[in-house]
Parts: C-alpha cells; sequence; structure tokens
C-alpha cells in the first residue's frame, strides 16, 4: 500500500527483515570526493554518489566569501537540504504508518551558519538551530494529531538523531 508517496509495503518487509537480522539495517552511505584543483572548472568539489538505481555527479561550489566562485551550490546548502528532506521523508512516513493520509506537505528550511569560526575570527558557535515551517494539511488528522506526527518524526529521523548527538569523526592523512 502506498500513501502519502511512501511504500508501506516495502517499509514493513525492511521492519520484518531487521527483526530477524539487526545487521540488515546498517546501510553505508560511501562517497570518493576530489578537491578540483583545476582554476577553469567552475566548481571546487566533485563527488559520484551511488543510489539502488544508478550514480549522480555533485558539483560542489564554495560561496565567493569561503574562496569559490558561487557557481554551484555551497557544502552547507547541500547538508540542509539533506537534513531537510530526511526530515520531512521521516514525517511523511510516519503519517503514512499511522494511517493519515496528507492532503499537503511542504516545508520551509532556514538556519544561519555562523562562518566566525571557520574563518578563524572568533570561538562563535558555527550554527545555533536550524528551523522548520511546515506545512502539512490532512482530511484525517487535526492539528493535534500532526503535532504528535512532528514529535515522532523528530525522534525518529536520522538527520536530526545525527545533529542532536555527539557522532565521532574519525580523519587520517594517508
Amino acid at each position: 500500500m502506498i500513501l502519502n508517496n511512501v511504500d508501506l509495503d516495502k517499509i514493513s518487509k525492511t521492519v520484518e527483515s531487521g527483526k530477524k537480522d539487526k545487521q540488515s539495517l546498517l546501510k553505508p552511505v560511501k562517497l570518493y570526493g576530489e578537491w578540483i584543483l583545476d582554476t577553469s572548472k567552475d566548481y571546487q568539489f566533485k563527488t559520484e554518489m551511488s543510489y539502488e538505481k544508478g550514480k549522480q555527479v555533485i558539483e560542489v561550489d564554495s560561496p565567493s566569501f569561503l574562496g569559490g566562485n558561487g557557481n554551484k551550490l555551497g557544502p552547507m546548502a547541500y547538508c540542509i537540504a539533506g537534513i531537510t528532506s530526511c526530515f520531512i521523508g521521516t514525517f511523511a512516513a510516519v503519517a503514512a504508518s499511522q494511517g493519515i493520509k496528507l492532503a499537503k506537505l511542504s516545508v520551509n528550511a532556514k538556519c544561519d551558519v555562523n562562518f566566525a569560526k571557520t574563518l578563524d575570527v572568533a570561538d562563535d558557535p558555527i550554527m545555533n538551530g536550524i528551523w522548520f515551517d511546515i506545512d502539512a494539511k490532512s482530511d484525517n488528522a487535526d492539528k493535534k494529531k500532526l503535532e504528535q506526527i512532528l514529535n515522532m518524526a523528530l525522534e525518529r529521523c536520522p538527520a536530526m538523531y545525527s545533529m542532536s548527538h555527539n557522532i565521532p569523526v574519525n580523519a587520517t592523512i594517508n
């Protein structure tokens, strides 16, 4: 059954598989990226990422105030787009799992990135938060129920977890 553009049968199969073997729920995300040293290119970083049915090349350029040319989306734009799409996708899936048919689901996301620390000007926090203004409408759920779904999405979203928990980062030079 598909509800809110979420295939609940596929999720159900994933849950059943995960109950039998939790390792099946570990899904690696990998990429190989290269910083582009050739100034004739209109971007600074390039990666090709694979997904289930193909591959996609992503080109990133820093904004001009950070030494790029602003020709492509910058790293933080991709970061916020990823966080937002993960969160709103989790909201849609939670609603579907609760039998809530959404008539509308859209989001405005905003965050202010402070580059003072990045540029070694001050030791200010880089981000003080991200704000989501969600427009969710349903014929079979009132605002209270949609707020419950919102709280469940906040608890279950991998991106929200990543932002609210300390995740070890390891980096080495080869």
